[in-house]
């Protein structure tokens, strides 16, 4: 008998912000400490699989540094005096200042702020039932999901796709815009073993040569913002080689001879201009999925985080229609299932206390609200009070210039709920320590997969943390909110009443079954009965206004962006920042294989690997510079400067610089992280951040 069949095994499910959503077993020590995270091999889709800084999770749920009492600022902000409090008098002192600002300004004035730090539903979720019963300013959540859910649904219509199992069964898998060996990792244990058992080409579209491209057949190693350009001409191939699905097109789709006469123009040499690929590279990839039924597009995040992102995705997204690789088992192209779940949240979120008087306020804008600015308040009080869940946006937000002068505001109280002592925390008034996912109940959805997990408690947590949830049902007892619907419960009771309104049993009966498998048939995920456009119809003439998306801003917020330069058709848009004589570079700001945005970077094992804040680099451009491997280099654009590290990189476009991994901000050398070269400026036409299209100079640090 092996050593891990003898420890007691807890189930539970990876809470972090990434798409595989693992269903993991957990060795539990005793009552309190775990030891390994293992992936459960039970599960069809995590097949076992866990990416290793969640395999060491014991780093993060029994590190030294972890928050364990309430503290409550005693010096000036961000100065790092604290005094100790009581759980009774630190939520006290929140409630008391919610009540003092809103006596001064008006409800709006309070911005609960969360966002994926878990994603628990009961955990991550439960703020809205306080917003939304206080009356608090809307949160517009736009910062991960919405330039590629935009793109997708001018499409399909519809957030579901083929079973992304299926691509074990395909002939060809593309994966497009993201690193998944280092961002979900279970994309590549089901792409291997097409590879393995099928002799399947795996193809990678990225703009750098990272893990994942380290392990294709056919790696394409484009500039950033420049995918809608491989994607039309690809399908200008497809068109002019006879490989498109003539029926196929004229049965699913709205207009393919409008694309057809659209493409006329965008041949392989166009997009070889713009994309810095060679012709060699266009051709051989339209020849592959041309002739390739089972091809399998993995479309991920990643390439949609340019201004021109959605339109990016849309493209993309099309070429699967031209060839009718929808059609096949092991063919079609996949984003997200986030559509299929359907689950009610209306009791846990409080919706029919939502007044839709109420302004909404944009997530990736929080530097502009805090400062003011007039364009993001929309008409309402200037933010004097944020709760703050789930994540760091000192630390991961657009404009952290911005972010870090509205958070250093006299008149700004903020209370951070955290796990560890973040650049946020570090800015906040109160700060609550929180609980881990083992140390509390709550359930997840699977985006890239298609189970619902239970994540049960396995483990008390420390003396001193607590849920998310208890702090939500304290300060609405303080608040005069307690008695209201929805309040007052449980976690395992919201979510017997989550599972039980889709008929799915209860926290016990999945506790039982640890998970259930919610994949639609063959027809619905392939879109065989048609998409999801009331026309049953792929489209490939977007309406880039009028679309409905589940992340669409209220209508009170209006489009964001220059709407009006969108393409009719899939095409290239140069909405992107491009470079110019005084910023000659586009800097990428990729993941980093040890880190989860801002998670990890505190543990001891995930910091040593990952070694320091660097910049790739192309060698011919160090050398025009003067800069050797390891030489301080300073990039910079009009938001600010930032200094790191030379890392000579031949796996990328000349002008082209990726940083990755978000660093703490204490890691550079100036206290001030990557962020300060991103922008909070809302991307047509449904917002979000752009965080990868970013136009710098370059120069040696002084």
């Amino acid at each position: 008998m092996n050593q891990h069949a003898k420890l007691r095994i807890g189930h539970s499910a990876c809470p972090h912000d990434c798409p595989s959503t693992c269903a993991l077993e957990v060795e539990l020590l005793d009552s309190k400490r775990i030891g390994r995270v293992h992936g459960a091999k039970a599960n069809s889709y995590t097949a076992g699989v866990i990416c290793a800084k969640v395999a060491r999770y014991a780093d993060r749920v029994h590190h030294p540094d972890r928050l364990l009492k309430p503290l409550i600022r005693a010096g000036a902000k961000g100065e790092g005096l604290w005094k100790e409090a009581s759980w009774e008098a630190a939520l006290d002192l929140v409630a008391e200042k919610f009540i003092a600002a809103e006596a001064k300004y008006g409800s709006e004035t309070v911005w609960p702020y969360y966002y994926a730090g878990t994603m628990g539903l009961v955990q991550r979720d439960g703020i809205e039932r306080l917003r939304h019963a206080k009356r608090y300013s809307g949160f517009f959540g736009s910062i991960c999901t919405n330039l590629a859910w935009t793109g997708w649904m001018m499409g399909a219509g519809a957030l579901r796709g083929p079973d992304p199992r299926e691509m074990a069964k395909s002939d060809c898998v593309v994966i497009w815009g993201t690193n998944a060996v280092v961002t979900q990792v279970n994309v590549m244990t089901h792409a291997i073993k097409a590879r393995k058992e099928r002799g399947a080409k795996i193809v990678v579209i990225d703009v750098y040569e990272n893990a994942t491209m380290k392990q294709a057949d056919l790696g394409l190693v484009l500039k950033p913002g420049t995918d809608g350009a491989l994607a039309c001409a690809v399908m200008h191939v497809l068109f002019r080689d006879g490989m498109a699905d003539r029926a196929y097109l004229e049965k699913y789709t709205d207009d393919p001879h409008g694309l057809e006469a659209h493409l006329q123009t965008r041949t392989p040499q166009w997009a070889a201009d713009i994309t810095g690929l060679s012709l060699d590279e266009i051709e051989a990839f339209a020849r592959l999925v041309g002739t390739t039924r089972k091809t399998y597009f993995r479309l991920g995040y990643g390439f949609s985080r340019q201004r021109n992102g959605s339109v990016n995705m849309h493209a993309a997204a099309s070429i699967a229609a031209v060839t009718g690789c929808w059609q096949y088992e092991g063919g079609g192209a996949f984003h997200s299932n986030s559509g299929i779940f359907k689950l009610n949240q209306e009791l846990l979120e409080g919706a029919r206390m939502r007044d839709p008087a109420i302004r909404h306020l944009d997530h990736s804008r929080i530097g502009p609200v805090l400062t003011g600015a007039e364009d993001a308040l929309y008409g309402g009080p200037p933010v004097t009070a944020l709760l703050i869940q789930n994540t760091n946006p000192v630390n991961v937000a657009p404009e952290q210039r911005l972010v870090k002068q509205g958070f250093l505001r006299d008149d700004l109280f903020s209370c951070v709920h955290e796990q560890f002592m973040t650049d946020t925390a570090k800015l906040g008034d109160v700060v609550l320590p929180a609980t881990m996912f083992l140390e509390h109940d709550d359930v997840y959805k699977g985006g890239g997969n298609q189970h619902i997990t239970l994540g049960p408690k396995l483990i008390d947590p420390p003396e001193g943390p607590r849920s998310n949830h208890f702090v939500i049902e304290e300060l609405g007892k303080r608040l005069g909110v307690g008695d209201r619907p929805g309040f007052g419960m449980t976690e395992q009771q919201h979510i017997d009443i989550i599972l039980g309104k889709r008929g799915l049993g209860s926290f016990s009966s999945l506790k039982e079954q640890k998970w259930l498998d919610l994949q639609p048939d063959f027809e619905a995920a392939h879109f065989i009965d048609g998409f999801g456009h009331a026309d049953g119809k792929f489209r490939f003439r977007a309406d880039w206004a009028g679309q409905a998306a589940p992340n669409r801003p209220p209508k009170s917020m209006g489009l964001f962006g220059p709407v009006a330069s969108l393409p009719e058709f899939p095409d290239h848009v140069d909405l992107i920042e491009v470079a110019d004589e005084a910023h000659p570079f586009r800097l990428a700001t990729s993941p980093a294989r040890n880190f989860l945005n801002s998670t990890f970077s505190e543990t001891p094992v995930s910091r040593a690997k990952e070694g320091r804040p660097e910049l790739l680099l192309h060698p011919d451009d160090a050398a025009a510079y003067g800069l050797a491997n390891g030489d301080r280099v300073e990039i910079g654009n009009a938001r600010g400067e930032v200094v790191l590290h030379a890392r000579l990189f031949d796996g990328i476009k000349r002008g082209v610089v990726v940083a990755e991994g978000i660093w703490p901000n204490s890691a550079h050398e100036r206290g001030e992280g990557i962020n300060v070269l991103t922008g909070a400026d809302a991307p047509a036409p449904y917002g979000g951040a752009a965080f990868h299209d970013n136009k710098v100079w370059l120069r040696p640090a002084k």
